[in-house]
């Protein structure tokens, strides 16, 4: 039986995680911040089009090298990722175009709040 992409992020999470704990303390640190950081911005991410949630997983990876509750919430967002995927897959064509509007809708209106608010796109 082939494994699934859930189990082999499982497996490849715990051989990752042994040779992380190798490494210089230091660098452990700064990789719990970083997966800290990561998952915040996929936080803030979710509500905005694109991959919030996504950028969450990828966080909570770098976290699950150090905490094992990472691993735990790990599995249940691959989970979710992959329900909504398979959700997106099996809804009807007019699902789909109101999705892409909704989509086109909250882009448009996060473009207008930053024209109004003269946010600059590129911090200078």
């Amino acid at each position: 039986m082939k494994p699934s992409a859930r189990d082999r992020l499982v497996g490849g999470l715990k051989e990752r995680r042994e040779r992380h704990q190798e490494r210089h303390r230091l660098i452990r640190i700064a990789a719990a911040i970083g997966g800290f950081l990561i998952v915040i911005v996929g936080i803030i991410m979710i509500p905005l089009p694109g991959p919030g949630l996504l950028v969450v997983a990828v966080g909570l990876a770098v976290l699950a090298l150090e905490f094992a509750w990472a691993e735990q919430l790990l599995e249940r967002t691959v989970d979710r990722i992959s329900d909504a995927g398979e959700k997106v897959r099996t809804a009807n064509r007019l699902e789909q175009t109101l999705l892409v509007l909704l989509g086109a809708v909250v882009a448009a209106g996060a473009l207008t709040l930053v024209y109004v608010w003269d946010v600059p796109f590129l911090p200078l």
